[in-house]
């Protein structure tokens, strides 16, 4: 009777264990480790409270020219999920963080190494052999692509696709999530009654398909577009110089005409010579503003804006939390944006 009892009472204890383990595990919150600022904000949109995200830029450096401190190795041996930009973004400072962490899960080519760039629409592809004769150029094409709202937006349901399949007893809540913020960002972008109206995804195809105009003459009512691309709207075409290639994707998105970057070639600091003929330039075609990251030196665009009547410089943050109103991804779109739109507006 006692043996019966002791075995019965083993095996309760057994079914108690392993049911409180299958729950720890079901609630065990997943560690993901992304390259920037962009990504961290958008995949934590996405888990919610079922994932701690951290990223390796701040969003106010050049995410370039990383420097590999010790902590980032300690971060990376433990992450469950690794998300990164791609297209070389991070060449110079991945491989070696991923080397010396020795946690095969996140290594390049394994199911929670996710490259986001696998998903969106590149620019600036290369034709032709690259040599670093070009300066600072990308064989996969330009990496700067969160600044396309678009692009935020495939990058959202990329990372939700795949974070699914890795953990698929959660993929309604990251669903659900994916959902609440395309909304919001197709809110930003065409202003929220004309989501409510037409739907986002709908716009978007619209957009991309040149029949924004038409297609809104259909709707009933007057609704009319609002947010980011009411804002930019009036000015296309407008020209635009940039320090560096970062903003192209931006700038394409809401037909802005770039009209030169400060640097002769990616990467290289500008000459005397290059900033003459650049002031000449920007003379013929009436530019009147141009557009710096924060972590690069003013003094260059300074000295056009010096040069030139009525030219602007606007520094305002590429990423995340590289400035005052960049909290997040959907309002640094909104301050650079916002700028923008002030300053053609003038």
């Amino acid at each position: 009777m006692k043996k019966h009892f002791g075995t019965t009472l083993r095996r309760a204890f057994g079914l108690v264990c392993l049911t409180l383990s299958c729950f720890l595990q079901g609630a065990e919150t997943i560690t993901i480790l992304t390259t920037t600022t962009d990504l961290a904000d958008i995949t934590r949109q996405i888990t919610g409270e079922l994932a701690e995200v951290s990223s390796l830029c701040d969003g106010r450096e050049d995410p370039h020219a990383l420097t590999v401190r010790p902590s980032f190795i300690v971060k990376a041996r433990t992450a469950q999920v690794w998300v990164r930009v791609g297209m070389e973004l991070e060449l110079g400072w991945e491989p070696p963080i991923l080397r010396d962490c020795r946690n095969r899960r996140i290594q390049v080519g394994s199911p929670a190494h996710i490259d986001v760039s696998e998903a969106i629409l590149p620019l600036d592809v290369p034709q032709g052999e690259v040599t670093r004769d070009q300066g600072d150029i990308h064989a996969f094409g330009n990496p700067h692509y969160w600044l396309d709202p678009l692009n935020g937006r495939l990058a959202a349901r990329f990372i939700a696709a795949r974070l699914a399949k890795l953990y698929p007893e959660h993929e309604a809540a990251f669903n659900t999530n994916l959902a609440r913020f395309l909304n919001a960002l197709d809110a930003r972008m065409f202003g929220e009654p004309l989501v409510n109206c037409a739907g986002g995804a709908r716009l978007w195809q619209w957009l991309l398909a040149g029949t924004m105009d038409n297609e809104l003459g259909k709707l009933p009512g007057a609704v009319k577009p609002g947010g980011w691309y009411a804002a930019l709207r009036p000015y296309a075409g407008a020209p635009v110089a940039t320090y560096h290639r970062s903003w192209i994707y931006l700038l394409q998105r809401f037909q802005l005409s770039l009209a030169g970057e400060l640097e002769p070639k990616p990467g290289i600091p500008p000459s005397p010579k290059h900033l003459h003929q650049l002031s000449e330039s920007f003379q013929a075609k009436g530019v009147r503003i141009i557009l710096q990251e924060p972590f690069y030196s003013p003094k260059a665009a300074a000295l056009l804006a010096a040069r030139l009547d009525g030219l602007k410089v606007l520094v305002c943050a590429n990423s995340t939390g590289g400035g005052a109103g960049a909290g997040s991804y959907l309002e640094m779109l909104d301050q650079v944006i916002s700028a923008l739109a002030g300053a053609l507006k003038e």
